[in-house]
């Protein structure tokens, strides 16, 4: 593969994203590193070692170990999971926003009268 797949954005990720966005256990995902199935760049974050590894070698993995069939389902799971944690946030934050609004009602309620 070229450099232009480890430097592309979304074309790597990180082995434990990869273990939870494919369903993977990080032995599964070392096994394949160690028999050159799946390429890996070894990078650093605050200190502490990770494995980057290019997203479609580890989709063509899963593919071969899970089946086609399986690889979609993980994938909606996973996209579901996003979406979910999405509007949870977006629900803190309006939650938050309310109570801002209450009190600057208040505030102003109180410098009016």
């Amino acid at each position: 593969m070229t450099d232009s797949s480890w430097i592309k954005q979304g074309g790597t990720l990180s082995h434990k994203n990869a273990c939870k966005e494919f369903g993977f256990t990080e032995d599964e995902i070392f096994d394949a590193m160690k028999a050159g199935k799946v390429q890996y760049r070894q990078n650093y974050a605050h200190g502490n070692p990770y494995f980057k590894v290019l997203r479609k070698e580890v989709e063509a993995l899963a593919k071969e170990l899970h089946g086609d069939k399986a690889v979609e389902e993980q994938e909606l799971k996973f996209k579901l999971q996003k979406i979910n944690r999405e509007i949870n946030s977006l629900k803190r934050k309006l939650s938050s926003l309310e109570k801002q609004k209450a009190e600057f009602l208040e505030v102003q309620k109180n410098a009016i009268a």
